[in-house]
């Protein structure tokens, strides 16, 4: 199982290192575009649409965002685009994280359908411009979340006691987000002071432009961002608890599906780009 994870990681970075490192965008939205294509197949499969139907709905996604591409999708939306995205993940992730895995089959499969793919799709246009801000910017984005989540897995195994979302995901403890944030903010105080600082990055970080914009909410920024990435994962495991899946798919061997390695990512990308908006 290991030497599967590993190989499969291996693979991936090969992949989409090179593309992330292009100063160009466009390799990475490209790439991009094939991987929310994927997420769309697994989505419609956890949400009820078997087969050909599930496939329809992957390809639609992707060429829904390859539409986005052709009429402009590398210049900026305006801000609301992505204070809407907020509001959606906010709310709706406070209504379905309430109501668990048996309350999610009871909305209509159409409108859990197309919440799928519009989270989808919002999630890859904050990608996409993400990579448009430069390379430290998105990366110091993708970095946040990784940051949590193992800071969050140590944090829990070491102090873990009292259960964040039993019914959800088992394995997760309020103590874990806690660790979570704080290794979060430990990263922004060594990227604001020592990467941005001391390396050739070719654009502020999002610690920075928070810095810049915000002064010391920033903190409380990080903290908020930092519970999303926790509820974009929560959110995940409810849809598949509900399917009673264990993985999105296997389409990356001892990885699960994409939906498994981007379920954190997806709300965290379009509030960074609400945030530094102001």
């Amino acid at each position: 199982m290991l030497k599967t994870r590993v190989i499969t990681a291996v693979v991936l970075l090969a992949v989409l290192l090179p593309v992330l490192f292009q100063p160009s965008p466009w390799p990475f939205a490209w790439v991009t575009v094939v991987m929310m294509g994927a997420a769309g197949w697994e989505w419609m499969r956890l949400n009820g649409l078997p087969g050909t139907g599930a496939v329809a709905g992957g390809v639609a996604l992707a060429l829904a965002c390859v539409w986005t591409l052709l009429i402009g999708g590398m210049n900026a939306p305006p801000p609301w685009v992505w204070w809407l995205a907020t509001a959606v993940w906010v709310l709706g992730g406070a209504f379905a994280l309430r109501a668990g895995p048996a309350g999610w089959p009871q909305v209509a499969r159409g409108a859990r359908l197309a919440l799928g793919a519009l989270l989808l799709w919002g999630a890859w246009l904050a990608i996409v411009q993400a990579k448009v801000h430069g390379i430290n910017f998105i990366l110091s984005v993708f970095c946040l979340v990784w940051a949590a989540d193992i800071a969050a897995y140590f944090g829990g195994r070491a102090f873990g006691k009292r259960k964040l979302a039993p019914a959800i995901s088992p394995g997760k403890s309020w103590e874990g987000v806690w660790a979570g944030q704080l290794g979060v903010l430990l990263l922004g105080v060594v990227w604001v002071h020592f990467i941005d600082v001391r390396f050739g990055v070719d654009s502020p970080s999002l610690y920075t432009l928070l810095v810049q914009r915000h002064g010391w909410v920033s903190l409380l920024a990080l903290v908020f961002l930092a519970a999303m990435s926790v509820v974009g994962d929560l959110f995940e495991s409810l849809v598949k608890r509900a399917a009673g899946a264990k993985d999105s798919s296997n389409l990356l061997p001892g990885h699960g599906g994409v939906l498994d390695r981007i379920d954190a990512l997806m709300p965290v990308f379009p509030l960074a780009l609400a945030l530094i908006s102001l």
